[in-house]
């Protein structure tokens, strides 16, 4: 980066340097021609005049010009306004002319004064010298281009010396960052990005790279949990399905013994039957929940009376209450609903009848009632409640709080999630609040409908 900074302000340097030297040559050369002019326009004038009034002529123009003129004729001095005869005896070659080369220009120092001279020969045997000091003007542009250049490498100095230190002020937070993001490609997302700087847009990358290392840590924990719960999935289906197999082939074995009785081999054929009953049902609510979690066109929303839904629900799982004695609450008024009606069927049917399952004495209550624009479906029991420790677990699939009641009563673990699934679907959550021995309340809310049912 210092480099970079370095070359640009060179090549600026660079750049006006080139520019000046181009002005002062072109500076230089129309001076060169004025002095040519000035010695063309004096040849001219003197042209055909005696020694004494050329003398007098030159003397006069260097006096009021300050010119230095000087006027020879066959090698000897005619005329001299400013005595440069001093030059001449150094042998100054350089305004030698002749008539091949005609003029010729140089430039001395003439007592602590620079002086232009050009030189011009004039057939057929003179020459005249013409010497102009330099002007005020031209002192102070040599001034002021040699001010500029040492301004110019002074400002070279403090350009580089500006970059260092601009480049330390941006690589040192790039070097935080870069050695922060190893570290979160190294998988160590805990310590958080900081950089000593106010520049807005390093706080920007900061917070956007802290940001994006919370983003991965929360997708990698998800994994590492879901992950967690595919092995757990995997290894609960496998004791799942294992069992009833042992069992029906066990059952099927003793079948085949010629010496079993008829009333054995009839309780081993109903146990077996039980048994694949029992798979098909895990088998059909696996395939359920696929379905559920891989397809958003299984919904077929329509108009319909929940109350009348329960009702039927409630006939059918009388008996089963009435079997533990429980009582079964399902009076409520009509009240219209949109939702998938055999969805909702599934849904209630596993509330219900695990509300009966898991109570002892007491009741069982389906509620339902309008809340606002939604409709709200409770189902209360006084049974023997969840701990708390187990409530936020129990919509996982295959875990279950009493793990030995609920293989006896034939369930797959997955009736409760199947139910968190539908509900999902319809853009609905299930809620539960529960007290150890004291019972359970389960609810979630469909949206209320004033329309007809649909057929």
């Amino acid at each position: 980066m210092l480099l970079t900074f370095v070359l640009f302000i060179g090549i600026g340097i660079v750049a006006v340097v080139f520019y000046l030297g181009v002005l002062q040559s072109e500076a230089y050369q129309a001076n060169q021609d004025d002095l040519r002019t000035e010695a063309e326009t004096l040849a001219a004038e003197l042209a055909g005049m005696p020694d004494s009034l050329q003398m007098a002529t030159v003397a006069r123009l260097s006096r009021v010009t300050g010119m230095h003129v000087t006027v020879l004729r066959d090698g000897r001095v005619v005329a001299q306004g400013l005595p440069d005869s001093a030059l001449f005896d150094d042998g100054w070659s350089e305004l030698d002319v002749s008539a091949d080369e005609p003029v010729r220009y140089a430039q001395r120092t003439v007592d602590g004064e620079t002086v232009r001279y050009a030189a011009l020969f004039v057939a057929p045997n003179r020459i005249v010298h013409i010497g102009e000091p330099e002007q005020a003007a031209d002192r102070l542009v040599r001034q002021m281009r040699i001010a500029l250049i040492v301004s110019m490498v002074l400002a070279l100095i403090l350009a580089i010396a500006g970059s260092w230190v601009a480049s330390q002020r941006i690589t040192a937070p790039l070097k935080d960052i870069r050695d922060r993001a190893r570290r979160i490609s190294d998988g160590d997302f805990e310590q958080a990005i900081s950089v000593s700087t106010r520049a807005s847009e390093f706080q920007d990358l900061v917070k956007s790279l802290n940001q994006m290392s919370a983003r991965y840590r929360d997708k990698i924990d998800e994994l590492q949990r879901l992950t967690q719960m595919q092995n757990e999935f995997i290894g609960n289906i496998s004791h799942e399905v294992r069992n009833p197999i042992f069992s029906v082939g066990g059952y099927l074995e003793a079948l085949s013994s010629a010496s079993l009785k008829t009333e054995s081999r009839q309780r081993y054929a109903q146990k077996a039957l039980a048994n694949l009953e029992r798979l098909t049902n895990l088998f059909n609510d696996l395939i359920e929940i696929a379905r559920l979690e891989y397809r958003d066109d299984l919904l077929k929303s329509t108009t319909f009376d929940m109350q009348e839904l329960v009702d039927d629900l409630g006939d059918m799982l009388s008996p089963k209450a009435e079997r533990k004695a429980l009582v079964l609450e399902y009076d409520n008024p009509a009240v219209m609903v949109d939702a998938d009606r055999n969805r909702m069927r599934q849904v209630m049917l596993n509330l219900i009848d695990n509300a009966i399952a898991y109570t002892d004495e007491g009741s069982v209550r389906v509620r339902t009632r309008r809340h606002v624009d939604k409709v709200r479906i409770e189902i209360i029991d006084t049974g023997r409640g969840i701990a708390p420790e187990h409530i936020e677990r129990i919509f996982e699939r295959f875990y279950r709080v009493d793990p030995d009641r609920s293989r006896k009563s034939g369930g797959t673990g997955l009736g409760l999630s199947i139910v968190k699934q539908i509900l999902h679907a319809h853009g609905e959550q299930i809620h539960v609040e529960s007290t150890a021995g004291r019972g359970t309340r389960f609810w979630f809310d469909l949206p209320f409908s004033e329309e007809e049912p649909t057929d």
